[in-house]
């Protein structure tokens, strides 16, 4: 198809779910968003059961199971958004979630109950200038990140505009964009989105998320190669994944990959606790023995840093000794960044 597939007849007629899954997706869909770009339909395999893409992107009646642990805002977001569009969690830097749709909808999004056409939407132009305004009245930030749903579905022209608003702000010195673009829509990253990335003046990082080295096509190089060519630095975000990318060979082949297109290994995620994503969900002790396992069997460029968000929006916590041990009960204590301890799993 030249276009999004969204719907499970859709999803059935390319042959990614079978006839009888059909109500058991349209359930699905009735509370999560769906959509396959061209982009992403050309690199799964139909004929693999267990294909790594089709697994991240075509849903399952594995989503219509919520265990007790589960939340809609498992990393608190809502917790720190002093206004609309806002995420103010650490001193120095705040989200600015612009808009809550994506070009493709991942199975295990920890904010599926926000993106989408049943999500928070778009920020109105007058929502859009009080966030620009929270910014400006805080000397404290210095980075902006712009997240979502992902920040490049918008048009060059209102990227352009946001951009050159932010440029007024003299304390922000970093604007960041989180996105999939580069590998589910490619042929974005052109001109006109490249310009308005670097309207502001300031220094953009774009960090790629990808979950499989099969995400770095020949086309997703050149977009990538594109935006580092006109300046922009790359750093990479990834997720643990079951079934997708917990085995060391496909992790060190996608952290190889990144290196190799000039972009900078940067998190790899414990998968977060939102509803109906259990299925994908790898045990800390698995997660701490791959990364380990990646230490000397490849370079120390192609290392990213294991990572869990402390359910409750206490931040980020990296995933070694010093920051989480277990606690005897099959459980863990985390620390986060300002030294407070919390119980993961959180109790249900």
């Amino acid at each position: 198809m030249n276009r999004p597939i969204r719907t499970p007849q859709e999803l059935a007629q390319a042959g990614y779910i079978g006839a009888g899954e059909v109500d058991d997706v349209a359930r699905v869909a009735e509370r999560y968003a769906i959509a396959i770009s061209p982009a992403v339909a050309a690199m799964i395999d139909p004929t693999d059961p267990d294909d790594p893409i089709a697994r991240q992107f075509v849903p399952s009646a594995a989503e219509l199971v919520t265990t007790a642990l589960e939340r809609d805002d498992p990393i608190g977001d809502l917790t720190h958004s002093p206004v609309e569009g806002i995420v103010h969690r650490y001193p120095d830097r705040v989200l600015l979630k612009a808009v809550h749709v994506c070009p493709v909808y991942c199975r295990f999004c920890f904010r599926r109950e926000m993106v989408g056409p049943q999500g928070l939407g778009t920020l109105t132009p007058e929502a859009l200038d009080k966030a620009i305004a929270y910014i400006a009245a805080h000397e404290e930030i210095w980075e902006v990140i712009l997240t979502g749903g992902d920040p490049l579905v918008l048009s060059p022209r209102r990227l352009g505009e946001m951009m050159q608003k932010l440029a007024q702000i003299e304390h922000l010195k970093i604007v960041r964009f989180h996105t999939r673009v580069p590998a589910v829509e490619p042929e974005r990253i052109d001109d006109a989105l490249i310009s308005a990335l670097n309207a502001c003046g300031k220094t953009v990082y774009v960090a790629l998320h990808a979950n499989h080295p099969r995400e770095l096509n020949a086309a997703t190089r050149a977009a990538c190669a594109r935006l580092i060519d006109a300046g922009i630095a790359m750093i990479s975000q990834t997720v643990l994944l079951k079934g997708i990318n917990n085995d060391p060979d496909v992790l060190a082949e996608l952290m190889r990959g990144f290196v190799e297109m000039r972009i900078r290994p940067y998190y790899l995620h414990h998968p977060d606790l939102a509803p109906g994503t259990s299925h994908f969900r790898v045990s800390i002790e698995e997660g701490q023995k791959l990364v380990a396992g990646l230490r000397g069997r490849i370079s120390g460029l192609c290392q990213p840093v294991y990572i869990l968000d402390i359910p409750g929006g206490h931040g980020k916590a990296e995933i070694r000794p010093s920051s989480i041990e277990p606690r005897g009960d099959g459980c863990f204590t985390v620390r986060d960044f300002r030294g407070g301890e919390h119980r993961y799993p959180p109790e249900g």
